[in-house]
């Protein structure tokens, strides 16, 4: 078996998939790559099925040797575009620098990255030390088995993300939330005339934005189920947009929900980058959905 050294790991370089899905009721988020679509067109490019493993990079990228020849791609918002699938000799280093303007970068090899999966997954699971390579960050010395997930030719080298406007730029998009009636129609309004700044203490498990607090209720919740991209509002108007390795219950009051088609977008946004949401229904969230899968399906 081939294996990919990691030689220097960056910030927090992890190895993640597409996910646990069906765990939420035993409180296991479904996490996976915070960037799905990125991990899912680096596959594509590869040849990989859409779900196989790869390494997630965060904000300073890392370096890495190849043990083998490979061939390899480096996507997401945080390295430019157009994305370029590479065929690393045997020996060769692939360095990957700072990251931006996203957060994230997904190192796709042609094969996935062979770690055993828990719960259906390969994904690592930082907060609770499961999956991926013990269920930890990458370290220095690390030696990364690749596997045989490649079923498919390489049918593109290329990609370039502009093909994909709303996943690049703009506003991101908010469905009405489960309390999303406890707010008054003042909070409903600022929260999308407002401009937010991401904290810097946001992660994977939430992005925490910055700016004028916004009108709370004054009613309490009792805990529930919360799902990736509820947008809640703490006692102190400071909204958290919960992100794939958010908690699977929560008590503060949703007033709304990021559109799917967005939940990409959350997890490549980078402190101090500025936020703003627009409103839209739950149809037209739907429509997006199907759109997005549509342009994805006929590339080629």
């Amino acid at each position: 078996m081939h294996h990919l050294l990691v030689e220097h790991p960056g910030l927090q370089a992890s190895v993640q998939d597409l996910g646990r899905v069906g765990f939420a009721s035993q409180g296991v988020a479904p996490g996976g790559a915070a960037d799905p679509l990125a991990l899912r067109l680096g596959n594509r490019l590869v040849g990989n099925p859409e779900g196989a493993s790869g390494i997630e990079l965060t904000l300073l990228g890392g370096t890495f040797v190849a043990e083998a020849a490979c061939t390899v791609v480096l996507t997401g918002l945080g390295v430019p575009g157009p994305w370029q699938v590479r065929d690393l000799r045997a020996g060769e280093r692939l360095v990957v620098g700072r990251l931006g303007p996203g957060a994230r970068a997904y190192l796709c090899v042609r094969g996935g990255i062979d770690v055993p999966p828990v719960l259906g997954s390969a994904a690592t699971h930082l907060a609770g030390s499961f999956g991926g390579l013990g269920g930890r960050a990458l370290r220095a010395g690390d030696r990364l088995p690749i596997g045989s997930a490649a079923a498919e030719p390489v049918q593109f080298r290329s990609f370039d993300p502009a093909q994909l406007p709303d996943y690049v730029a703009g506003p991101l998009r908010l469905v009405p939330g489960a309390q999303h009636a406890w707010f008054s129609r003042t909070a409903r309004e600022a929260l999308v005339a407002r401009e937010w700044h991401v904290a810097d203490h946001s992660d994977r498990t939430g992005v925490r934005l910055r700016g004028e607090p916004l009108p709370v209720p004054n009613r309490e919740l009792l805990t529930e189920g919360v799902p990736p991209g509820a947008l809640q509002v703490p006692p102190d108007g400071q909204p958290i947009v919960l992100g794939v390795d958010q908690p699977t219950t929560g008590g503060y009051p949703k007033i709304a929900t990021l559109a799917a088609v967005d939940l990409a977008r959350l997890g490549q946004l980078a402190p101090r980058v500025a936020v703003r949401f627009v409103w839209i229904t739950a149809a037209v969230a739907r429509h997006l959905q199907r759109q997005r899968a549509e342009v994805l399906d006929g590339l080629h």
